[in-house]
């Protein structure tokens, strides 16, 4: 009788580790981490479960639903989504789940079928920069509105769209730069931007025109061109104004003064311009112009903690550095000093100076 009776017990055993084993795998074991298909089954305001397989629903809620909101609106139940578990059992017994990596593949896509169509986007100012306007947009996508891609009322009044909602159109998707560029002009001025696009196509990169300035950002300057009886915009960006450095327009320019300027192209249906090409680089053959040890008179523009900056001529300005100014040496900007050409690297377009000393002390190197 011994023997049937343990031959009985092992195959209960053996039976009994089949179930659990089964089991397991029916019930589908989750971890953190673990990538699966989840079906949506039921939407809620404040919370989203899904079909997971496992031996209690999937859920996202609070932080996680307000990041993927937008991706959900676009669901129904039914649908199949690809998640990430978060946490396979919470102090609650649910399984949080991720979908933030679906949601942003959708995100792109939705942006990249908006540059296709042409239609109108809503987002929200967030904050200004030198360049224009950061955006939070729909997905939690961060984005921009470049200044010149703003309506000609926010030109100089950019910190008033900082909190408000602006409706604009995409120009430019890059998910591998995580670039999201949009036009508040495209919608603004959409009229005008028709009307313009077939006057634009007769100006060609080169030529000269005459224009008239319409506002002065810290960034550049807006200007009007007067073109078969319609007024193109364009854009001087402050980097095209003059050879040396330029910080403040409102100095040299105001409203409804009249330049020339030079057309360098076309972007986001502004022409973009240029007052220094007018001119020839002073730059251009530098070395030949300013030879090593060669002496000359400068006005010194700035007093700096690592020296002086020096304007030898308009657009050409040198550096002479903090250890090859004698101690106790005062100066304040616009005294004319002399000095003598040091070193010149074209490349990076930069000078540096020494000071014509009737006595050389014993401090400079």
């Amino acid at each position: 009788m011994v023997p049937k009776t343990r031959k009985t017990t092992s195959r209960a055993s053996q039976t009994m580790a089949d179930l659990l084993a089964k089991e397991e795998n029916r019930i589908n074991i989750l971890k953190k981490g673990d990538r699966l298909k989840a079906v949506i089954t039921q939407i809620f305001p404040k919370r989203v479960y899904f079909d997971v397989g496992a031996k209690t629903e999937g859920v996202i809620f609070g932080r996680e639903l307000e990041r993927v909101r937008d991706f959900i609106k676009t669901l129904k139940v039914g649908d199949q989504v690809s998640a990430v578990v978060g946490n396979p059992e919470d102090s609650r017994g649910q399984i949080l789940l991720n979908l933030y990596n679906q949601a942003q593949g959708a995100a792109w896509g939705f942006y990249e079928d908006k540059l296709k169509s042409g239609e109108i986007v809503e987002v929200t100012g967030r904050d200004q920069n030198a360049g224009g306007i950061l955006v939070d947009a729909p997905f939690s996508l961060a984005g921009f509105i470049p200044g010149s891609c703003l309506g000609i009322k926010w030109v100089g009044e950019e910190a008033g769209l900082v909190g408000k909602k602006i409706k604009v159109k995409v120009i430019e998707v890059n998910k591998d730069k995580n670039r999201l560029v949009f036009s508040e002009r495209a919608v603004s001025e959409e009229k005008e931007i028709a009307k313009e696009l077939s006057i634009l196509e007769k100006i060609k990169i080169g030529d000269v025109l005459k224009a008239k300035i319409h506002k002065v950002a810290p960034y550049g300057l807006f200007v009007k061109i007067e073109k078969d009886k319609v007024e193109l915009e364009g854009l001087v960006h402050i980097s095209e104004i003059a050879w040396e450095k330029v910080d403040d327009l409102t100095k040299r320019y105001h409203i409804g003064g009249k330049i020339q300027v030079k057309v360098l192209g076309k972007q986001n249906d502004r022409l973009q311009l240029s007052v220094k090409q007018l001119s020839q680089d002073p730059w251009q053959d530098i070395v030949k112009k300013y030879p090593k040890d060669k002496e000359f008179k400068g006005i010194v523009t700035k007093v700096t903690s690592y020296g002086w900056l020096v304007s030898l001529k308009e657009g050409i300005e040198g550096l002479v550095h903090i250890s090859k100014v004698p101690v106790g040496r005062k100066i304040r900007a616009g005294e004319k000093i002399d000095c003598f050409i040091d070193s010149v690297d074209p490349n990076n377009r930069r000078i540096s100076l020494g000071l014509v000393l009737k006595k050389k002390p014993v401090e400079y190197k």
